[in-house]
């Protein structure tokens, strides 16, 4: 018997603002409201905001949080000051990728994660197979709160005007506790779109109430609600990794092209030996971006083809609303990644389109 799909707390405002709504990690989500394309322009050039109260949230406390959470994650915690953000992907023993997340830390002993909603349950499963003996608790707190992400050139603008003028001065990836209706809320300059702005984590009692506060005072701004049709694209513009399409237990970090967030450097932590050796060999795939040439979208799945053989597999793909043009993500043999290769997507077995192998991102800030 299947499970029933979640409602977020702003489900009955989405209907309500004529969201299409489609199931989409065990919630019912809204796809979109104006339009993809529409709402992809408003969040480059205005500001969105978006209802991404599926993903998960643990908290991981106690005097021995700091070692855990170091051992569990690539980056690096340690060096981090209270009130940072840190991107990190969490591996398996082999360098595959159990998930990527945001580490909050408000200290040593206190740290709030951000997990995919897809693997809330797997990665709290993790978390918990993995403590051992350090002296900490594991709270899956994913039900207690909603998320709202502002995000757009008047993103901070429109947050600042309801939590206060200090947001204009955040810079990138730190955080700090607000208040809105008297409910502690977290305010982090982080996002998912290439755009300034921030995500509100915000107990579900008053999401809704945050969320009409926040089309209300930005209405000069022109804001407005955006779906996950858009949020994909505007990720992808990115080349920002989706969990399940460009990353999964099968690709390392390395693979990915994030392996910045690997810190070798800060000691030992779950992965660390096959991604040393994975290092030192060289990796024979990369995760890349390519722009398609002709007319035809690529989709997770399709080949790459290159030089009458096969040299990799689209992990997503799109057309992109800024540069007009289909656009993608794949991994690419070693050798035939280099930017300015020409390469074929075969899309379904019925065509074989150009494609050309480009920096990412695909997008820079201001130039849609």
């Amino acid at each position: 018997m299947e499970q029933a799909l979640k409602k977020t707390a702003l489900f009955d405002a989405h209907v309500k603002a004529g969201a299409k709504m489609v199931p989409f990690a065990g919630f019912m989500m809204p796809l979109e409201f104006e339009g993809i394309s529409k709402e992809h322009i408003r969040v480059r050039t205005k500001v969105g905001i978006f209802d991404v109260s599926h993903m998960g949230e643990i908290r991981i406390k106690g005097k021995e949080a700091l070692p855990y959470v170091q051992k569990l994650i690539t980056n690096d915690c340690g060096r981090a000051k209270p009130g940072k953000a840190v991107y990190t992907p969490v591996c398996l023993p082999s360098g595959g990728i159990v998930d990527d997340m945001i580490v909050y830390k408000f200290g040593d002993d206190d740290f709030f994660i951000c997990v995919n909603a897809a693997n809330r349950e797997k990665d709290y499963n993790w978390f918990i197979s993995n403590r051992d003996s350090y002296d900490c608790e594991i709270v899956d707190q994913s039900d207690e709160y909603s998320q709202v992400a502002v995000q757009g050139p008047n993103a901070k603008t429109l947050l600042s005007r309801i939590f206060g003028d200090d947001v204009l001065q955040m810079k990138p990836f730190w955080f700090c506790m607000k208040d809105f209706q008297g409910a502690p809320c977290i305010l982090a300059t982080t996002g998912y779109t290439g755009e300034e702005g921030g995500e509100v984590y915000v107990p579900n009692e008053v999401a809704q109430a945050l969320w009409y506060r926040m089309l209300e005072v930005g209405e000069d701004l022109a804001v407005a609600p955006i779906g996950l049709g858009a949020r994909d694209t505007l990720r992808l513009e990115m080349k920002y990794c989706l969990y399940g399409h460009d990353i999964d237990e099968t690709t390392t970090p390395l693979e990915a092209d994030i392996g910045w967030t690997v810190k070798f450097d800060k000691g030992d932590f779950i992965g660390r030996d096959a991604l040393v050796a994975q290092k030192e060999k060289g990796i024979s795939r990369r995760l890349s971006a390519f722009i398609v040439v002709e007319k035809g979208v690529p989709r997770q799945g399709y080949r790459i083809l290159a030089d009458n053989e096969e040299v990799g597999q689209v992990t997503s793909g799109a057309f992109s609303p800024c540069l007009k043009k289909p656009i993608g993500l794949g991994y690419i043999k070693k050798g035939f990644d280099e930017v300015g290769k020409q390469i074929f997507v075969d899309i379904k077995g019925f065509r074989v389109v150009k494609a050309m192998v480009v920096e990412a991102p695909f997008y820079r800030r201001g130039t849609c």
